[in-house]
């Protein structure tokens, strides 16, 4: 190496930019969203660790295994968007990994899933087993990697195909607001959820408290298990 090329090599090095590891990330413009984000005001249904977009086209109900939520599925003429928020590690996302879990879990179903580039990046597509359902039904997996947590969003039933109920769910799926929390974590445990405040008894013995309907008019939030 000249020693021309030295000096000039060592002169841009000394005036370049210097790279904070800690640097914050660019701020987001689109959602899902973390609570931390400065997002756009929406009606919302507080459910702790989501904050989900409501609208009186569609149903909202809440996944329950054993005395926790898991997650929440929304139904719109005949399709359902189901969305669920894990931790994930503080510098590496776990989309990447959750895309081969996916394709390996449906292709032993008896489905078939292939990549595609979505509005909300690296996406899958295809086609998986439904229950009730004797032939395969079209399904969508989207994936957002956020500071600390990692939403998944399945789209299935007619809505995976596009068309206005595919738009509507993937706003949905814009307009989440994940709520991360500050405890540690392991990566890939559910993000807890909760009912919504006007939804919670005021004791163990409070009647009604199976059907989760906060809203007189508009979406109905039910339990299933």
């Amino acid at each position: 190496m000249s020693e021309v090329f030295r000096r000039r090599r060592r002169a841009e090095e000394e005036t370049a930019p210097a790279v904070r590891e800690d640097s914050p990330a660019p701020a987001r413009t689109t959602g899902p969203w973390d609570a931390a984000d400065d997002y756009p005001e929406a009606e919302r249904v507080d459910l702790g660790g989501l904050r989900l977009p409501v609208d009186p086209r569609f149903e909202i109900q809440l996944r329950v295994d054993g005395d926790q939520i898991t997650g929440v599925i929304v139904l719109l003429e005949g399709s359902l968007l189901q969305v669920q928020a894990v931790a994930a590690p503080k510098r590496n996302g776990v989309w990447d990994e959750m895309r081969a879990d996916a394709v390996r879990d449906v292709t032993a179903a008896g489905g078939a899933l292939e990549e595609r580039d979505g509005p909300f990046g690296p996406e899958l597509v295809g086609r998986a087993p439904a229950q009730g359902q004797t032939e395969p039904q079209p399904v969508r997996f989207l994936g957002v990697d956020g500071p600390r947590w990692f939403l998944q969003a399945v789209i299935s039933g007619p809505a995976a195909a596009g068309g206005e109920a595919g738009d509507v769910l993937e706003d949905v799926v814009r307009g989440i607001v994940v709520v991360r929390g500050d405890e540690p974590m392991p990566p890939r445990e559910v993000i807890p959820l909760r009912l919504p405040a006007e939804r919670q008894p005021a004791d163990e013995q409070a009647p009604g408290r199976e059907e989760l309907r906060p809203f007189e008019r508009g979406p109905e939030i039910n339990e299933i298990r």
